[in-house]
């Protein structure tokens, strides 16, 4: 594929253009509602559709069928269209109602947004439906995703809303309650077990509201989940505030979260060795994000004739790092050793 129309250039159509351009594709898109750089905009479907290769709707889930419908007359059998959705159940109905066996069609899901891509977060995950009526549209919609650097899995359209409304569409749900009840993600004392929480109610408070709305109600199976979690919490809050004899084994395994550890309990370091596992898991995870965000150096640093390795800027960084680990009474010498390397990783990713 060369040339992909999309329509719809919102938040995340047009982050999703970015990625599309900086990986070479030459993008064109069309949204009345939205500001589209002069290099990709056009002002018609007509124009949009002309020559693409694949046209992805990147439109509100509602809308979708509308925009179907405007779209099938300029369609023709040797070009894709993708969906980007939060939920698939609705869009793949409207695009087999629309396009049918005439026009190649897929649902697909990128799990990522404009909040994840401005922190340079990865990898980057896409659900593609796979689809029946058009067997080859799997991998070329697979082989588009992969270009923009993505990781793609299948999953039917059911399984996957399914899936999300007992994860995308509850977290969502209890951090937009959250919110609304007034709690401050921002506080600068939070414990460990609330930091997570606040990321989710930051993505909550940074995307678009018609997301919200669509994870919660065009995801056909997001009200069973809203039910159940509304059901274990009221009979967990009747629980707490119930008059119970202290020390009743009942009451006390009802507000259990974890199981009682096996017997006999793990060794200290057994213990110790599966907290570093899961600390290096996350050190990992940052070293990819800083690849990401080394990159998008080298191509500002490219765009002002600046070569890759800048002395100056890498004794600034180590003199910074030397100063945090003193902060945290850590040798400095060791930190200054990592952050070496990271430097070094950097200048191999930045090429």
């Amino acid at each position: 594929m060369k040339r992909i129309a999309l329509l719809g250039h919102g938040r995340f159509g047009g982050a999703l253009a970015e990625l599309m351009v900086d990986a070479g594709l030459e993008v064109r898109a069309h949204d009345p509602g939205a500001p589209i750089p002069d290099a990709r905009r056009v002002d018609s479907l007509a124009a949009l559709v002309e020559g693409a290769d694949a046209v992805l709707v990147s439109v509100p889930v509602a809308s979708i069928p509308a925009a179907l419908a405007s779209l099938r007359p300029l369609l023709s059998a040797d070009q894709l269209v993708l969906d980007v959705g939060s939920v698939k159940v609705n869009p793949v109905a409207a695009m087999r109602a629309a396009l049918g066996t005439d026009i190649p069609w897929i649902g697909t899901h990128p799990l990522f947004g404009p909040v994840s891509l401005a922190h340079a977060e990865r990898p980057l995950r896409v659900v593609i439906c796979p689809n029946p009526m058009h067997p080859d549209a799997t991998a070329r919609a697979r082989a588009l995703y992969e270009r923009i650097g993505c990781w793609t899995l299948e999953q039917d359209a059911a399984s996957h809303d399914k899936a999300m409304a007992e994860t995308h569409a509850l977290a969502f749900f209890v951090a937009k309650g959250m919110l609304d009840a007034g709690v401050n993600p921002r506080v600068p004392n939070a414990p460990p077990s609330f930091q997570a929480m606040a990321r989710t109610i930051e993505a909550v408070r940074g995307d678009a509201g018609h997301l919200f709305a669509a994870i919660q109600s065009e995801n056909p199976y997001s009200a069973e989940a809203r039910r159940r979690l509304l059901d274990a919490l009221g009979a967990l809050d009747a629980t707490i505030t119930a008059r119970g004899t202290p020390g009743d084994p009942t009451r006390e395994t009802a507000l259990s979260i974890l199981p009682e550890p096996p017997a006999p309990a793990p060794a200290e370091l057994t213990e110790a060795r599966d907290a570093i596992d899961e600390l290096d898991r996350e050190l990992v995870a940052m070293l990819a994000r800083r690849a990401e965000l080394s990159k998008r150096a080298r191509l500002a640093k490219a765009r002002v004739g600046q070569g890759v390795h800048d002395a100056g800027r890498e004794a600034q960084v180590l003199t910074a790092r030397r100063a945090w680990a003193a902060e945290h009474d850590i040798d400095l010498d060791s930190v200054e050793d990592v952050f070496r390397a990271v430097l070094r990783f950097s200048r191999r990713v930045q090429g």
